[in-house]
């Protein structure tokens, strides 16, 4: 099964991390403020990064390596896909 890693731009200009296994469903729990805590009140959201892979534990690792970088990399990430 294919899992994304995304990150979503918040209203207020912060950058959100996250997995899932179905896109389309986690952006309209976050849209509906029922996702992640961090989202909740801080839409709209932008999709503004994905990359997908074929198992939840690489994609874990993408995960937790983005999370790792700075705002500036974060944004030069977004910036070159």
């Amino acid at each position: 099964m294919d899992w994304t890693v995304y990150i979503l731009k918040c209203s207020d200009g912060t950058l959100y991390t996250g997995i899932t296994n179905d896109l389309e469903r986690r952006m309209a729990e976050h849209n509906a403020g029922q996702g992640a805590k961090y989202t909740m009140g801080r839409g709209p959201l932008q999709l503004v990064y994905q990359e997908v892979f074929l198992g939840r534990g690489l994609a874990s690792k993408r995960e937790n390596e983005i999370k790792k970088l700075n705002r500036k990399s974060k944004f030069l990430l977004i910036s070159t896909k």
